[in-house]
């Protein structure tokens, strides 16, 4: 601090002060394609030290390198935070994050990145999220749009543009009919579950087969309440904490077995997960094993894993409908407990 204070040209030397409201900080940001010196960028500003808050506060200049140690840009500004935070003597509340902020333009750019965007003879278009289908439509739209084969598509994620052949000269001028064309993407069945939050996300392209579903949970808790012991009022002894463990199984019944008819569109899908009537997360260990089964028309993609004081533990069973058993009886241990039923 005292040396920040040197270099705005206060001397404190010998002084004694114990600043209460300067905090250490960690300044970020993206420099976007064709940056120019002068142009200003947003910036990211994070507490790295033990300061509570960020709200109100300002960046005193602060320059930006980037990995090959040159600097890049310099920023400056006040911080919008996105949280506050509020303590008592008893009680603390915390809203947001108050250690992390914004300043929007909050930084100007001092050096380019030296790229020659004329002498380009190719231009590759990178997609986003690499699609055979969504690539060969890009290739098309561009090829009916200069009536030429100017576009070939490489791979699933790259189509390139071979400038000469469009007879425009100019890549800027290419890049700008080329950013004017409507192209429809190919959406990807996706199923995304985050068992953290219970939350299910699907897509329209999600498709379930036929599946018979039987699902039951098992609940294992262990609850710690130990029992202080004082010793006689004057008499010569010392407390003693005895340990007390409570311990408990609680399986419930489960939903028996339930058909999942097919379903052809994504209403459908809903309606016939929906009818199961289990909660989030079981509906979540559901969808893993109807995946597993290979009734699940879609890719499946885990957020998070259940954190929590409570073990969960599925029983879930799934059962093709076109399975055919034969009428005989047969043991089946299920939770633990082995009986004997008809099939």
């Amino acid at each position: 601090m005292s040396n920040i204070l040197e270099r705005l040209g206060v001397n404190v030397t010998g002084e004694q002060f114990r600043p209460r409201n300067v905090a250490a900080v960690l300044v970020t940001a993206e420099l976007p394609p064709f940056a120019r010196s002068g142009g200003k960028i947003d910036i990211t500003v994070s507490a790295i030290g033990d300061a509570k808050s960020l709200l109100g506060g300002t960046l005193v200049m602060t320059p930006l390198n980037a990995a090959d140690g040159l600097i890049y840009a310099v920023g400056q500004g006040t911080i919008i935070a996105g949280g506050v935070s509020v303590e008592g003597e008893g009680a603390s509340v915390t809203q947001g994050v108050p250690t992390s902020g914004v300043i929007p333009s909050g930084a100007r750019v001092e050096r380019e990145v030296p790229f020659d965007f004329t002498s380009m003879r190719e231009i590759r278009l990178a997609l986003r999220s690499p699609d055979f289908t969504t690539a060969a439509r890009i290739e098309n739209a561009v090829n009916a749009a200069f009536a030429s084969s100017v576009a070939t598509m490489t791979d699933p994620g790259t189509v390139v543009v071979n400038n000469a052949a469009s007879r425009i000269g100019s890549p800027a001028h290419v890049m700008s009919i080329i950013e004017a064309l409507t192209v429809e993407p190919q959406q990807r069945a996706r199923v995304v579950v985050d068992q953290r939050s219970g939350t299910i996300v699907m897509g329209e392209n999600v498709r379930i087969s036929s599946v018979a579903v039987s699902q039951g949970n098992l609940t294992l808790r262990i609850e710690e309440a130990p029992i202080v012991i004082q010793p006689n009022p004057f008499a010569d002894g010392e407390s003693i904490v005895v340990p007390r463990t409570t311990a408990g199984i609680n399986e419930e019944p489960g939903i028996g077995l339930a058909e999942v008819r097919e379903g052809t569109s994504l209403s459908e899908v809903v309606s016939g997960l929906n009818a199961l009537g289990v909660s989030p997360r079981d509906m979540i260990d559901i969808l893993k094993t109807i995946k597993a089964a290979g009734a699940l028309h879609a890719a499946t993609t885990k957020n998070a894993s259940l954190n929590g004081s409570e073990t969960m533990t599925g029983g879930t069973i799934i059962m093709p409908i076109d399975i055919k058993i034969a009428a005989t009886t047969k043991s089946i241990i299920r939770k633990g407990r082995k009986t004997k039923k008809p099939i």
